[in-house]
């Protein structure tokens, strides 16, 4: 196993870090930098100075950082965002001119000036070749449409959530991760669409924040329908469980033929948890829909 010593850099302020070679460059984070990406020379930011990572993990040979931002680069950087906002001005102009059934987001030029990319939003797939003709004319430089997903364009648009606190992918997610319906399962959390979908109409980010304390202490739970013996030697089915404050709710066999439900601490109980399958057939439909509705989501890069 070889290691790699790395110098971690950023092209926003809520994006990826990309890794490039430390080589005997002397940069600080927080520092600018120029370096050479698959999109051509970028602008970016030094976010970690000395980042060990194994050779298996790169998928790409390293490249060198070209050099410290000088203050002209940091001039053309700044140059660079004010034609950017005049582009998004003309090509919206252009898309109304097409009548092309598109949003655009968001409009970056490469640091040297060579390539424009535009992001933009769309329900369907769009034959943007005319635009692209237009684009090309007006800026005469290499132009680049893509098409992001629904997640993606409420990253780049922004907002608050129903927390009312500023959208999580918009302020430090640099990376989406994996929500499934297995975890408001696991946590305990309705299938209510409204009430685990973010302003992106997609599963809430957040609930995979918590899942691996989940993912601990249901492995003390018995689960809904478990069969338990209490420490008061009765025995009972569990009704309902608190999984944060390790409560059980049972209906349990009294002496005298009647039931009644009490609550107990997981650990007064004993029981052999048995593997969850898809609860009650109302529940699988409501999964169901929400998966389908997950994997509908457009993410094309064009």
């Amino acid at each position: 196993m070889s290691m790699n010593i790395c110098i971690g850099v950023k092209f926003r302020n809520v994006g990826k870090m990309y890794y490039f070679s430390k080589d005997n460059n002397e940069v600080e984070v927080g520092d600018h930098v120029i370096v050479e990406t698959i999109r051509g020379v970028e602008y970016g930011t030094v976010v970690k100075n000395y980042i060990e990572v194994d050779s298996s993990e790169l998928k790409t040979a390293l490249k060198s950082i070209i050099r410290k931002a000088t203050e002209d680069d940091d001039k053309t950087h700044m140059e660079n965002k004010e034609k950017e906002a005049e582009a998004m001005t003309k090509c919206n102009e252009c898309i109304k001119k097409h009548n092309l059934a598109m949003k655009l987001l968001e409009c970056e030029y490469t640091f040297d000036r060579t390539k424009i990319l535009f992001y933009f939003f769309s329900d369907n797939r769009i034959d943007f070749r005319e635009l692209v003709k237009d684009l090309a004319s007006i800026f005469r430089v290499r132009i680049e449409l893509r098409q992001v997903g629904v997640r993606d364009a409420t990253k780049i648009i922004g907002g608050v959530g129903p927390c009312g606190r500023p959208f999580c992918c918009s302020t430090f997610l640099s990376e989406f991760k994996p929500v499934s319906v297995n975890m408001i399962k696991e946590q305990g959390i309705s299938l209510n669409p409204n009430k685990i979908s973010g302003c992106c109409g997609r599963l809430m980010c957040c609930l995979s924040n918590e899942q691996n304390v989940y993912d601990e202490l249901n492995k003390t739970m018995p689960n809904v329908g478990d069969d338990v013996k209490t420490n008061d030697k009765l025995t009972g089915v569990v009704i309902s469980v608190n999984i944060l404050k390790q409560l059980v709710r049972v209906a349990v066999n009294l002496n005298n033929g009647e039931k009644e439900i009490k609550e107990y601490k997981a650990k007064d109980l004993i029981f052999k948890k048995r593997v969850k399958k898809n609860q009650e057939i109302e529940d699988d439909n409501e999964i169901r829909k929400l998966e389908e509705f997950e994997k509908s989501d457009v993410k094309a890069e064009l």
